[in-house]
C-alpha cells in the first residue's frame, strides 16, 4: 500500500495549493462582484461519458481539442496531437503511411496485423474502428478532437484499457455555408478541401466534404527512381440530417479514405547506410493501396425531460495491398508483400437520463467483425518464402451502464460497469516454399516444402466484467477535484503468424489482458485567466500481451504470449494562461513511471537456450532486463498564442510551439540503432483572419530544427536475414501556405 500512500500525500500537497486559491479567488470575486471581461477563459463541453458535459465536471483525465484551434496550429493529422497531449504517443505504423500506432500511459498496440487488437479505442462519432489501417485520420470538417486518457471499459468496453480517442465530425447548422481551402507547402505539398452544408428544408439537411492531399517524398527509392515518403490521399464525407419533429432525429453518415502513397520501407541503420534517413534501396515493390469505407446511422428520440433513446448502426470495410522490403536492398533478401481485409458491423442502444440531481447512460452494444490477410516472408539468400495466411472472425456483445447521483451541490459519485462477452475464431495456416514469394504471391512454380508449419481453426471465448467508481466534489464553483478506480480489458486471441513447429503452444492463442487504474485529479479556473487539470494514476497491468519476432534458422518466427505483470504510475498536467487580452500560454507536462513486474519471455531454442537446452524452448523472467515500448519518461510542451486586432476588424494569430519527447525504446528489447534519444519538436504558425470572418490566411512551419527523430523500426540482424535493421523517421522540417474562403 506504500505507492497509494505516497500518491495520496503527493496529491495532498498540490490540492491543497490550489484550493486555497481558489478560495481565495471566491473570496475577492464576493467582495468586488467584478464583471468577467475579455481576458477569461472559456467553457469546454465535450461528450467523454457519453453525454454533453462541461470539461471542468468530467471525472476523466480528457484532452479536448476544437476544430479552431487545431486550424491555427495547421494540424494536419492527428498524429500531431501527440505534441501536445500528456502521455499519448501517435504514429504511422512501421512501413505504413496511414496506419495508426497508439500508446496512452505506457499501453498500446504496435502490431497492426490482422487478428491483433489495438489497446488504444479509435471512434468516429461514437462508431468503434476495429482496425487501425486508414486510422491516420487528416483533420478536416471536424468539430472536435478528444483524448481519454486511463481505461474506459466501462463506457468504450474492450480494447481501450489504454484510452479512447474521439473524432467528432461537424454537425449541419442552420445556415447554408460553402468552404473552400487550399494549401501548398514544402516537397511540393499540394491540398483542396471542399465542402457544403446548410438545410434543404425545415426538417433535412445535407452536407459534403472532400479532401485530396498530395506531396512528394521526402527522400527516393535509389533502386527504382521513384518517391519514397509521398503521399496520396483522397477523402470524402457526407451525411443527411432528419429532425422529423421536435424530439426526433435521425442522421445518415458515410465516409471514404484512399491511400495511394508508395510503399514505405525504411532506412537502414546499419552498413551499408545511406545518408538520408528518407533514402531506400528496397527492390520489394514501391505499390501500396489501402481503402476504407464507412456508413453509420444515428438516430435519436427524446421521450420527455429525462430520458432520451438513441441508436447507433454502423457497417466499415477495407483492404490493403502492399509490400515492405525489410532489407532495404535491391536483392530479395527480407521481403514481405501482404494483403489485409477487414469488415464490422456494429449495433449500440443507448439510453440517457437526466433527473435533478441524477444522471446517466445504459445499453447494449454488438459487434460482428472479420480480419483477414495474408503475407509472404521472403529470404532470397535461401531461396525461401513462408506463407502466413489467415483470420479471425470476432462476435462481441455488452450490455454497460453509468449513473451519476448529486448527494449535494458539490459532492457527486459516479458508478458504472459493463459486462462483454467475445466469441473469437481464428484461422492459421503457415507454409514454406522453395522459391521467392509463394503461389498466392504470384509464383505458381514455387514448391512446397514439407507439409503445413501451421494449419489450425480454433474458437474461445472470453468474458469479462470492468466497473468504475469515481467521487467528484466541487472545491469551489471554479474547482472541482475527483478520484476514480476503473477496469479495463483487451480481448485475448490467435497468433497469426504462429509456428506451430516452433512453439507448438501457439494453436491455444493467448488471453485477455486486464488495467486496473487508480486516478486522482483537479480541475478548475483560476481568476478567470486560467485553466488546467492535472491527474496522479497508478495502473496495474496484468497479463500483457506481447509480441516477440526473432530470427529462426531461414524464417522469422513470431510468439505472442501473455508474458506478466508491470506497474505504471504518472502525473499529467495542461493548462491554459491568458496573460493578457492578446496572449494566451499553453503549456503540458507529463511523468511515467512504467516498469514490468514479470516478464515471461519464450526462449527458443539456440545459443540463448542455456535454461532449458534440452527443450524446442521455455519461458523465463527477464523483466530486469526489459522495458516498456514506445513509452517516454517525461513529454511536455510549451505554446503561445498573440493576437492582433486591426482597425478594420480583421486578426492575425501568432503561435509558436515546442514540444519535448524523452527517450524511448521501439520494442520491449533494447535495440541501440532503433531507439530514440529525447529530442524537441519546434512549430510556428501565423494565421491572418478577415473581420468578417470569411478569408483566412496562414503559414505553418513545423519541425523548424529539422530533427530527425525515429517512430518505429524492425530489428533483424544477422546474416541469413541480410542485417535487416532498419528505422522509420518522421517528417523533417515543412512550410505550407493556407488560403481558406468561406460562402
Amino acid at each position: 500500500m506504500n505507492r497509494y500512500v505516497k500518491t495520496a500525500l503527493l496529491a495532498g500537497a498540490g490540492w491543497s495549493a490550489l484550493s486555497t486559491a481558489a478560495l481565495a479567488q471566491d473570496a475577492g470575486a464576493a467582495a468586488t462582484a467584478a464583471p468577467q471581461d475579455a481576458t477569461e477563459i472559456g467553457e469546454v463541453i465535450v461528450t467523454a461519458r457519453r453525454r454533453a458535459e462541461a470539461l471542468q465536471d468530467v471525472p476523466v483525465a480528457v484532452t479536448a481539442f476544437t476544430a479552431e484551434a487545431l486550424e491555427a496550429r495547421g494540424s494536419a493529422d492527428i498524429t500531431e496531437l501527440a505534441r501536445s497531449t500528456p502521455s499519448l504517443t501517435l504514429n504511422s505504423a512501421r512501413g505504413s503511411n496511414s496506419t495508426l500506432i497508439s500508446f496512452i500511459r505506457g499501453v498500446g498496440q504496435q502490431d497492426p496485423l490482422w487478428g491483433f487488437d489495438p489497446g488504444v479505442g479509435l471512434y468516429i462519432d461514437d462508431v468503434y474502428v476495429a482496425r487501425p489501417q486508414a486510422a491516420v485520420l487528416d483533420i478536416f470538417d471536424i468539430e472536435r478532437i478528444e483524448v481519454l486518457r486511463g481505461p474506459q471499459g466501462t463506457l468504450y468496453g474492450r480494447n481501450t484499457i489504454g484510452g479512447a480517442i474521439k473524432y467528432v465530425t461537424r454537425r449541419i447548422g442552420q445556415d447554408p455555408e460553402i468552404s473552400l481551402r487550399g494549401a501548398y507547402g514544402s516537397y511540393n505539398q499540394f491540398e483542396a478541401i471542399g465542402s457544403l452544408s446548410g438545410p434543404v428544408s425545415d426538417t433535412v439537411g445535407i452536407s459534403a466534404s472532400v479532401a485530396r492531399y498530395l506531396r512528394d517524398g521526402f527522400g527516393e527509392n535509389l533502386n527504382t527512381g521513384t518517391e519514397h515518403y509521398n503521399k496520396d490521399v483522397t477523402a470524402a464525407r457526407a451525411s443527411v440530417e432528419w429532425t422529423p419533429t421536435d424530439a426526433l432525429f435521425f442522421r445518415l453518415a458515410g465516409d471514404w479514405v484512399k491511400d495511394s502513397s508508395n510503399a514505405r520501407h525504411g532506412h537502414r541503420e546499419a552498413a551499408p547506410i545511406l545518408a538520408n534517413e528518407y533514402d531506400t534501396m528496397g527492390g520489394a515493390g514501391d505499390k501500396n493501396s489501402v481503402e476504407t469505407r464507412g456508413l453509420s446511422l444515428t438516430g435519436e428520440y427524446t421521450v420527455n425531460d429525462w430520458l432520451t433513446l438513441k441508436s447507433i448502426t454502423a457497417y466499415r470495410d477495407g483492404e490493403t495491398r502492399g509490400n515492405i522490403d525489410f532489407d532495404n536492398l535491391p536483392g530479395p533478401i527480407l521481403d514481405i508483400p501482404a494483403q489485409y481485409d477487414d469488415d464490422q458491423f456494429s449495433q449500440e442502444f443507448q439510453a440517457l437520463f437526466e433527473g435533478d440531481r441524477w444522471s446517466g447512460v445504459a445499453g447494449v452494444y454488438y459487434l460482428d467483425a472479420t480480419a483477414s490477410g495474408a503475407f509472404d516472408t521472403v529470404v532470397g539468400n535461401f531461396n525461401l518464402t513462408t506463407l502466413t495466411s489467415g483470420s479471425v472472425d470476432t462476435k462481441s456483445w455488452s450490455v454497460f451502464g453509468d449513473l451519476t447521483y448529486d448527494f449535494t451541490d458539490a459532492l457527486s459519485m459516479s458508478v458504472g460497469g459493463r459486462f462483454t462477452h467475445d466469441e473469437k475464431t481464428g484461422t492459421v495456416f503457415r507454409q514454406q516454399y522453395l522459391g521467392i514469394r509463394s503461389p498466392f504471391f504470384g509464383n505458381a512454380a514455387a514448391v512446397p516444402l514439407g507439409g503445413p508449419r501451421t494449419n489450425y481453426t480454433d474458437t474461445r471465448d472470453f468474458e469479462e466484467f470492468t466497473p468504475r467508481v469515481s467521487v467528484s466534489y466541487e472545491i469551489s464553483d471554479d474547482l472541482t477535484t475527483y478520484a476514480s478506480w476503473g477496469r479495463g480489458f483487451k480481448s485475448g486471441g490467435f497468433d497469426m503468424r504462429g509456428d506451430a513447429v516452433l512453439y507448438p503452444d501457439t494453436v491455444l492463442g493467448y488471453d485477455p489482458e486486464t488495467v486496473e487504474t487508480i486516478e486522482v485529479g483537479l480541475k478548475g479556473r483560476l481568476f478567470d485567466r486560467f485553466s488546467f487539470a492535472t491527474a496522479l494514476f497508478d495502473s496495474s497491468y496484468e497479463d500483457q500481451q506481447i509480441t516477440t519476432q526473432y530470427p529462426a534458422g531461414a524464417t522469422v518466427a513470431s510468439v505472442v504470449d501473455n508474458v506478466g505483470s508491470s506497474s505504471i504510475r504518472g502525473w499529467e498536467f495542461e493548462g491554459s494562461l491568458r496573460a493578457t487580452e492578446n496572449l494566451v500560454l499553453n503549456g503540458m507536462l507529463s511523468y511515467i513511471d512504467a516498469q514490468f513486474d514479470e516478464f515471461l519471455a519464450y526462449i527458443p531454442t539456440g545459443p540463448l537456450n542455456a535454461t532449458c537446452p534440452t527443450l524446442v524452448g521455455c519461458f523465463v523472467d527477464v523483466s530486469d532486463l526489459r522495458d516498456f515500448q514506445n513509452t517516454p519518461e517525461w513529454t511536455g510542451s510549451v505554446s503561445a498564442t498573440w493576437t492582433h486586432g486591426f482597425e478594420d476588424g480583421s486578426e492575425l494569430a501568432f503561435t509558436p510551439s515546442a514540444a519535448y519527447r524523452g527517450a524511448y525504446q521501439q520494442f520491449e528489447t533494447p535495440a541501440p540503432l532503433l531507439d530514440q534519444d529525447a529530442y524537441w519538436m519546434y512549430d510556428a504558425s501565423v494565421v491572418w483572419t478577415s473581420a468578417s470572418d470569411r478569408w483566412t490566411v496562414g503559414l505553418h512551419g513545423k519541425n523548424l530544427s529539422d530533427e530527425r527523430y525515429k517512430t518505429g523500426g524492425y530489428n533483424f540482424p544477422g546474416a541469413a536475414t541480410g542485417n535487416s535493421i532498419i528505422a522509420f523517421y518522421g517528417a523533417p522540417r515543412t512550410f505550407t501556405a493556407r488560403l481558406g474562403v468561406k460562402f
